[in-house]
């Protein structure tokens, strides 16, 4: 059906209040003037409607007038996303005014919440009656929803993606009924609602099985990579339930973290004691704020960067490596897996085999390094874009998952959309360019970094973190994931068939760019459409803007 981009004037009066009935007794509870950005300031858009319901019958409203005024409609959390996924020009809609826990059995661990709580309240209302998550990441303040909907993990072999816990969703569609499924009960949408990305509804209720409450004795120590390596198919990934490395390719070393799940019985009897960690440099204010100018002068002078790794990194972890520089502690495992992201940043992550990794960080630090044959280290990476003049920032992230123990297609549990492997585990790499002070590195330091990163992770296998940066089309996902991926685009097609949940990001990564009709661009009739980017000014980054798609009469 051909379309056309047009912009709907204001649902206010004079006065700012909003002018859609309410005559039903069910409250809209809409503003303006409501500026969105990314929590790290990477995309500012300015939504028409910001909405924060506080029942699913106000939900089911915003989704019903959404529709009858031609709106898309987006959802969001914390914006932890880097990428503009969760921008929009339209109606903006935010769970966390909807986010009770609606009942916890202590016995089975079986709860059930609405969507909008966020991971930190959730993990201490679990904690408050002896239940834990399975396992997190280094962020709690998404949302149960968000983490769902973008394939949020951890770092353990031994489990895969946040959601394999789930048991049962409620969604509300685009038609404003709210919708049941399971593995049982609607699999299809199930498994695409595990990891929609937010083009399928609004995920309004989540049940999901919790585990006995338990804590993390951890320690960590740098050591030079080479014994990573040497390592790596034995005992790196096996040796505590949770472990996860940060990878300094300059230095040539890696941080190594791993932990082992303490009973909570242990902890209450006095058999284990809890104990925090010495505070490191970056915890402090001094090191927080020397690294932080020291990456805003490498802006300018981006040569520096292997010194600041060096510099920053051995005041981290210490400037020699093996047992000496080995830290422990003991945490409640909400607390243990936590991580501060520091500063701004620019986030692009693949999954790719685990049994690849060594291969991946042994091109990708040639590649970086500029290393000839002969020098020590030297593999051939193979990578087409030189790295001349190329300083990017550190560490890489490395973590792995495994989402065949927990979850699989025969058990209608496995999201259509996960990314990682079907035969075994998966390794993550996480490569970070900060923003220090919201400001970009150079455009052609990222560009080619990514660039070069990216063409790696395609020669490994890979596939990327749905929501992070990348650049990929939908045709090379719909080869990589296969009858997955089709699985997914005819469920989301058959709930959405107008596109009242997209916008231009599905578009670009989903959905794809069909030819024009007689120089009329093919479009759903309430997608949002032709997102432009302009500075936005002193806060950093780039304000989007959208537009409304509408029928054009044939």
């Amino acid at each position: 059906m051909a379309t056309t981009e047009k912009n709907y004037g204001p649902l206010f009066d004079v006065d700012g209040f909003s002018v859609i009935e309410q005559d039903d007794g069910v409250p809209f509870r809409a503003r303006n003037a409501h500026m969105h950005r990314t929590w790290a300031r990477t995309y500012t858009s300015l939504p028409e409607l910001y909405i924060q319901p506080e029942s699913q019958a106000e939900i089911e409203k915003l989704v019903n007038l959404a529709r009858r005024h031609r709106r898309r409609v987006t959802t969001t959390g914390s914006g932890h996303s880097p990428s503009d996924m969760t921008c929009t020009s339209s109606w903006l809609v935010n769970l966390d005014n909807f986010g009770k826990v609606l009942s916890i059995d202590k016995e089975t661990g079986i709860c059930s919440m609405q969507a909008g709580i966020r991971l930190h309240r959730l993990s201490a209302e679990l904690a408050a009656v002896g239940l834990s998550l399975p396992s997190l990441g280094s962020i709690n303040e998404q949302s149960i929803a968000g983490a769902i909907s973008t394939g949020t993990h951890g770092s353990s072999i031994h489990h895969g993606l946040v959601s394999e816990s789930i048991l049962a969703l409620k969604i509300t569609l685009a038609d404003g009924h709210t919708y049941s499924c399971s593995p049982v009960d609607n699999p299809d949408l199930f498994r695409a609602a595990l990891l929609s990305v937010g083009a399928l509804g609004i995920i309004t209720e989540v049940t999901f099985k919790a585990v006995p409450a338990f804590s993390l004795a951890w320690d960590q120590a740098i050591d030079a990579d080479a014994r990573l390596f040497e390592q790596w198919d034995t005992t790196l990934w096996s040796q505590g339930d949770f472990v996860r490395i940060w990878w300094f390719p300059y230095m040539r070393r890696a941080a190594v973290w791993k932990a082992d799940v303490v009973p909570q019985s242990d902890i209450d009897s006095g058999k284990v004691a809890y104990r925090d960690p010495p505070k490191s440099f970056c915890e402090t204010r001094l090191g927080y704020f020397v690294y932080h100018n020291l990456l805003a002068l490498a802006r300018w002078v981006p040569c520096i960067t292997p010194f600041v790794e060096w510099f920053v990194f051995g005041l981290q972890y210490g400037f020699r490596n093996g047992d000496r520089t080995r830290v422990s502690a003991v945490q409640p495992s909400q607390q243990a897996f936590l991580l501060d992201c520091l500063y701004s940043q620019f986030v692009n992550e693949w999954a790719i085999p685990l049994h690849r990794g060594p291969e991946a960080l042994k091109r990708l630090g040639a590649w970086l390094q500029g290393l000839k044959p002969g020098d020590v280290g030297y593999v051939d990476h193979g990578i087409p874009f030189s790295s001349k003049g190329l300083y990017v920032h550190s560490p890489i992230e490395v973590r792995a998952s495994n989402s065949n123990v927990h979850t699989s297609a025969a058990a209608n549990n496995r999201p259509f959309l996960d990314p990682t492997p079907k035969d075994g585990p998966a390794l993550y790499l996480n490569a970070t360019m900060y923003r220090p002070y919201h400001r970009d590195p150079t455009y052609e330091a990222t560009k080619r970094y990514y660039e070069g990163f990216e063409w790696l992770m395609r020669d490994l296998g890979g596939r990327p973190h749905w929501a992070k940066t990348f650049s990929v089309a939908p045709d090379e996902f719909a080869a990589w994931y296969g009858d997955d991926f089709a699985s997914f685009r005819r469920v989301r097609d058959a709930v959405d068939p107008n596109g009242l949940f997209v916008g231009p990001w599905h578009r670009r990564y989903l959905l794809g760019s069909t030819l024009p009709v007689n120089n009329v661009l093919e479009r759903l009739p309430l997608e949002e459409v032709g997102f432009v980017t302009e500075p936005a000014g002193r806060s950093g980054g780039l304000l989007v803007r959208g537009a409304q798609s509408i029928v054009v009469p044939n």
